[in-house]
């Protein structure tokens, strides 16, 4: 899309229904995944969903919100600095003609930046990809691993280790360590994985990228 000159774009424009903005993290993700694994799964459900559902999409937004992962490696932003960039982004494609946006998000801190985007005379809609899933999701786990394996080739499975793994935990137990991770994700797991990644596979991926891809497209051919 960057790459179309100013007419060539305009026409695209007047030939979409809505816009696809992605929103990834820069942020540990143990020893196996790249610290861009956020964004290259939410890039790659962007890319998918909108060749579906014939949506223009956008550059994804690789900076999120991850400071609850230090000590460990993220390059972050401020809730308040991605709800007020996506915001503005959100007048600026208004200002451009285009009227409907949605919003994809990749990273599980972005969510309260997320809450109450709008920009007027627009409609902003915004989803997290993980909520159009059955798979229990988790942090460079099985699920996370299987994605990256479907969309990419920097997975190293040679350093894959079992991380934290919560099935054991009562409700309440689980509860407390959810809680816990999102402010300071090295005491709920001192590896940075949350799960047991070593069991991921590129088919199981294939068919959680097509899940997500289906269910999205179903909210979103309802939106457009």
């Amino acid at each position: 899309m960057i790459s179309y000159s100013d007419p060539a774009l305009r026409k695209t424009i007047k030939n979409h229904k809505a816009a696809l903005i992605p929103v990834g993290s820069l942020e540990q993700h143990g020893p196996h995944l790249p610290v861009s694994t956020d964004s290259d799964i939410v890039t790659g459900i962007a890319e998918r969903l909108a060749r579906k559902c014939d949506l223009l999409l956008f550059p994804t937004i690789t900076y999120g919100v991850s400071f609850e992962h230090a000590p460990f490696f993220n390059l972050s932003v401020t809730s308040r600095t991605l709800h007020v960039l996506l915001s503005e982004l959100c007048s600026s494609l208004v200002s451009n003609g285009i009227r409907k946006i949605i919003i994809l998000n990749g990273h599980h801190g972005n969510q309260k930046a997320l809450e109450g985007i709008g920009a007027a005379g627009a409609q902003v809609y915004t989803f997290s990809y993980w909520r159009f899933m059955k798979t229990e999701f988790d942090h460079a786990g099985f699920a996370e691993t299987s994605l990256m394996l479907a969309l990419s080739d920097k997975v190293q499975m040679k350093l894959a280790k079992k991380g934290f793994d919560p099935a054991k935990l009562s409700p309440a137990q689980r509860k407390a360590v959810s809680k816990l991770a999102q402010t300071q994700f090295i005491k709920a797991t001192k590896s940075g994985v949350w799960g047991d990644p070593r069991g991921a596979t590129r088919a199981e991926g294939i068919r959680m990228i097509s899940e997500i891809v289906r269910n999205l497209a179903k909210t979103v051919s309802k939106l457009t």
